[in-house]
């Protein structure tokens, strides 16, 4: 991780470490950085989610652009996949999105996409960071005459629900479902998509106040997403986080569908129709083991990268590999998209089983989950340093690897974009695993929660 960027952007608690004064300034450099040379005016597209402190760093972000001669095209509230799609479409320098993806409200960020649609690499984060944080070659003001202009792109939700559709062979005719929008970036686009599709519908949190995104709803609680689909008997239900980037599912029995178990049936589908490139499917070290084993069985290779869509999209790029995706709900289909996308994800996977005339919960039958034991340890900034060399913890975690032997799997990570350790244990038995993963988050609050 860098000084600012973490795996997913800038991120902090907005009008505390995320203030106007410091989006201002990432307009700025992130102007001067990503226009090069360039001898025309740069434009930028820049997008936020709906939460109450949006409109404010939308507004820094966008007079630091202009104020050295960027012009700036306002997409309003989009899903963070739509402003990755609509910076081509645009044909924009760079493209910004405002949102905390699933954080709760008093959080937001800034994620950057280049001209391509992809997020920026490390060496260009870092030259924006040292613009910032060490004032290197900062850019000049630009003369009065030379200050950007803003455009308001009225069409830009519209532009991006049309992408979607086009990429869908099948109608969602006869598909009774709820769509849970997390009060977040869905809330515009989602009822036209899946309406338009065919399905019926139902949508729920889609009404956002600016506080209540992410709040006991979308992909990060799905318990009133489940209850509603088992009271009204519907076929599946989809939820999204609060920048729709990413989506998980409940089947007609109310059972949730993980990103795993969503990449496994897409996977497999893409196979037999000569869509897996290389027959291999890019994920990370948190993939459940159930879905690495599902692809030995299915004559998959199976990739895995550090946590975070961007390295697994790294990796896609880099092998040219076509799908892959994490087991929070980014799930990354090249053919279509530059980055995870919840709403194609779930057209993609309902298109699916319209042509195949089957239920989500007859699908999910190809992969058996392995149990998983997930804790988060809070801890500061020294604490997550301290991670990497405190001889106990990792002491802890070489305890429980030996422990576990090759019926298990033990990953502890620090969060990239939250002030946690994660620890999550996987293996044949809950209890055990349970028990394991306690050990550890035991000694990790004695050691780093102080630091």
């Amino acid at each position: 991780m860098g000084r600012l960027f973490g795996t997913d952007g800038v991120r902090g608690v907005a009008n505390e470490t995320l203030t106007c004064e410091l989006a201002m300034q990432i307009g700025r450099a992130t102007a001067q950085v990503l226009s090069g040379n360039s001898r025309r005016r740069p434009v930028f597209a820049v997008g936020m989610d709906p939460r109450i402190s949006s409109d404010m760093l939308s507004f820094s972000i966008t007079a630091g652009l202009c104020s050295v001669g960027a012009d700036v095209l306002v997409l309003g509230v989009v899903p963070t996949p739509a402003v990755a799609y609509l910076v081509g479409k645009y044909k924009a320098d760079a493209g910004i999105m405002i949102s905390a993806s699933h954080n709760s409200s008093e959080f937001n960020g800034i994620k950057i996409f280049s001209g391509d649609g992809y997020k920026l690499p490390d060496e260009l984060e870092e030259r924006i960071e040292s613009i910032v944080l060490d004032k290197v070659d900062i850019a000049q003001p630009a003369a009065a005459a030379d200050i950007g202009k803003v455009t308001y792109k009225t069409s830009a939700v519209k532009d991006y629900v049309d992408h979607l559709k086009s990429t869908v062979s099948h109608s969602l005719d006869g598909l009774r479902i709820a769509v849970d929008c997390a009060n977040g970036s869905a809330s515009v686009s989602a009822e036209k998509l899946f309406t338009d599709l065919g399905a019926d519908c139902t949508i729920l949190s889609n009404e956002p106040d600016g506080l209540n995104i992410n709040r006991d709803c979308g992909s990060t609680h799905m318990e009133a997403l489940r209850s509603y689909v088992i009271e009204h008997k519907l076929d599946a239900g989809i939820a999204f986080d609060g920048d729709a980037d990413r989506c998980l599912c409940v089947d007609g029995n109310g059972e949730l569908l993980d990103g795993d178990f969503i990449m496994a049936i897409c996977a497999l589908d893409m196979k037999r129709r000569g869509k897996l490139n290389r027959n291999t499917v890019v994920g990370t070290i948190m993939t459940n083991l159930g879905f690495i084993k599902f692809c030995e069985q299915n004559d998959m290779s199976f990739i895995a990268t550090k946590v975070g869509d961007r390295f697994v999209l790294e990796e896609m790029l880099l092998e040219e590999y076509d799908f892959g995706g994490e087991q929070s709900g980014h799930v990354i289909f090249r053919d279509f998209a530059t980055t995870g996308d919840g709403q194609l994800t779930a057209i993609q996977l309902l298109s699916l089983l319209r042509r195949e005339g089957k239920q989500l919960s007859e699908m999910k039958q190809i992969m058996t989950r392995y149990p998983q034991c997930m804790i988060n340890v809070k801890v500061m900034p020294k604490g997550k340093l301290a991670f990497y060399t405190d001889p106990d913890v990792k002491q802890a975690i070489d305890n429980a690897k030996r422990a576990l032997g090759k019926d298990g799997r033990v990953v502890v990570r620090v969060s990239g974009t939250e002030p946690l350790i994660r620890i999550m244990v996987e293996g044949l038995d809950e209890t055990t695993i349970q028990d394991t993963a306690e050990s550890i988050a035991r000694v990790a609050r004695e050691r780093l929660c102080n630091s």
